[in-house]
């Protein structure tokens, strides 16, 4: 059946958003490049973009419901129904993968008692999976509300989400003090973040990120991971003729071809 048209904010809600709204639409020649903020203002509102807040933004910008909801819908830092006060996202991605990810997020969903892109009972935690947080020098890493939780493991997590329900006091690895979704939402609409030192905290990078900047400023070149191809060793020196082989070298000999190497019974192609 289709749906009724979205109800709008009550009077006092829709004049405050308004004069909001204003402020950021001002900001840009052309209205419609406001959108993406306007949609972190209603999403401060709520916690999430409503069918009533994409309906404000389209009324704002002369758009329709159709346009907005495509761009509500494409971004993934817009919630599309209520959440939780802190959003946990856990990088399940590559190398935070093989670091503890995986085991970070199976964990936290069972201490949780949740699934992916759930919340809990109390409206405190929603738990996401997240594909890269931008931070793999310091693997495996949470992301609350966006702010770094850095090198962390399934017993640290669980401590952290624990501190979260609880209401104790949590601070990230680096960057600006923790607040919650919708106060997050409001710093992305473009409104400053007047908590006292909030602007001036900031974090560092880590080695892994810096080492094409020692080089570049000509600092001496740091211990090779990799040994060259054909760098030999004392192991290699004592069993002559051997080095070392990538996968871009000559094929070499297999177990199913190196009688000397067996891996165990060869099968027939199909068996």
């Amino acid at each position: 059946m289709p749906q009724l048209p979205a109800p709008e904010y009550p009077a006092e809600v829709r004049a405050r958003l308004e004069a909001d709204a204003k402020e950021i639409i001002a900001r840009y020649p052309g209205v419609r490049s406001a959108l993406l903020p306007l949609l972190h203002l209603v999403q401060s509102e709520e916690g999430h973009v409503s069918r009533t807040g994409m309906a404000f933004c389209a009324r704002l910008l002369d758009l329709t419901t159709a346009e907005v909801t495509a761009v509500a819908t494409f971004y993934s830092m817009y919630r599309r129904r209520p959440g939780g006060d802190y959003q946990v996202g856990v990088c399940t991605n590559t190398l935070c993968a093989v670091m503890g990810g995986d085991a970070i997020f199976d964990e936290l969903k069972e201490h949780l008692g949740v699934g992916n892109d759930e919340t809990t009972e109390d409206g405190k935690i929603t738990l996401e999976h997240i594909e890269c947080n931008a931070a793999c020098d310091f693997a495996p890493v949470v992301m609350v509300n966006w702010e770094f939780f850095d090198n962390q493991t399934p017993e640290s997590a669980k401590r952290l989400v624990d501190d979260l329900r609880d209401g104790r006091p949590v601070e990230p690895t680096r960057g600006a003090p923790l607040c919650t979704y919708k106060e997050t939402a409001r710093i992305l609409a473009g409104f400053p973040d007047e908590r006292p030192g909030a602007v001036e905290a900031t974090g560092g990078a880590g080695p892994a990120s810096l080492t094409g900047l020692r080089l570049a400023k000509g600092e001496g070149p740091q211990p090779r991971v990799v040994r060259p191809r054909d760098a030999r060793t004392p192991h290699d020196e004592a069993q002559p003729g051997s080095r070392h082989l990538s996968s871009h070298d000559a094929p070499q000999q297999t177990s199913a071809s190196d009688p000397s190497h067996p891996a165990g019974p060869a099968a027939e192609e199909g068996e």
